[in-house]
């Protein structure tokens, strides 16, 4: 349970230094982790970034300030992390959808977001198949774009609009046709969380020895010991239920930590939205 302990004290922080600039490397420090491997662990248990929990929570608060006195806008912005009073009007409307005039004056309905509990299921009903594997350094090719770490209910849109666009653009055939290494498929990485601006690196790209293909870029794995989980189902639901048990009931009950290294999703099946589709998630473990 020290993963679920660790989390919860950093959001205890981020609770604690709410209204002060705070930075990832102070809150990842309180969790005793390293700021990549918090970023990748709190989108996956909570579905959104660090920075847009604390905007969230800014905000709930500035409503609950607003309709509760009378401090003035232009206060309310400066005291919740806003340079101007229309930046934070912007952000109010967002979140709220009615202006900060309108909810001091009763009118609509204010979106609360309530301080997060980090909960744990270590019920361990169903089995999870994986298996580990030591190797050496290896390269990969591909293609990379930079998305959102603004979830749905189907994941993250940019990425899947960036594989719709490479398939159109024949890059995936491209790729399957470079794959000579050990791991036969193409793989989905999430690589360089960006907390203030909400994105990641994400790469869709292939095992590959020689030199890079013109268009492409490398991407580079050290040698590391990785646990192998298999994900059977169609995508994307089946790998979002998947991260999420590995991350709330796998590493809890287990002795082993996440490296900083970047995970990746493996695309084996020709047809992945098929309900008997399998394909896997690489962790690299320490």
């Amino acid at each position: 349970m020290a993963l679920v302990e660790s989390l919860q004290k950093a959001i205890d922080y981020m609770e604690d230094h709410l209204l002060e600039d705070i930075k990832i490397e102070d809150i990842a420090k309180e969790a005793n982790i390293s700021p990549f491997h918090f970023q990748r662990t709190f989108i996956i248990l909570t579905d959104i970034s660090i920075g847009e929990y604390i905007r969230r929570r800014r905000l709930t608060l500035a409503a609950q300030e607003l309709i509760s006195t009378n401090r003035k806008v232009i206060d309310l912005a400066y005291r919740y992390g806003y340079e101007t009073p229309e930046a934070f009007s912007k952000a109010f409307r967002k979140q709220h959808k009615i202006t900060p005039t309108e909810a001091r004056k009763g009118f609509g309905r204010l979106q609360a977001y309530n301080r997060l509990t980090i909960q744990v299921s270590l019920k361990g009903a169903d089995p999870m198949n994986y298996r580990m594997i030591e190797r050496n350094a290896f390269q990969v090719v591909g293609v990379k774009r930079t998305c959102t770490t603004e979830t749905t209910n189907e994941g993250l849109p940019g990425i899947t609009d960036f594989w719709a666009d490479m398939h159109q653009q024949g890059v995936i055939k491209q790729l399957l046709e470079q794959n000579d290494g050990q791991i036969k498929g193409l793989l989905g990485i999430n690589d360089c969380y960006n907390d203030e601006q909400n994105t990641l690196d994400y790469w869709i790209a292939t095992e590959h020895k020689g030199s890079v293909p013109e268009g492409m870029s490398a991407f580079h794995f050290p040698a590391s010991k990785w646990v192998v989980f298999e994900v059977r189902g169609p995508v994307p639901d089946a790998f979002i239920q998947t991260w999420r048990s590995i991350y709330s009931e796998w590493f809890p009950s287990n002795r082993y930590e996440p490296a900083d290294i970047a995970g990746f999703e493996l695309y084996i099946s020709e047809d992945v939205n098929q309900p008997d589709s399998i394909n896997e998630i690489w962790i690299a473990i320490k």
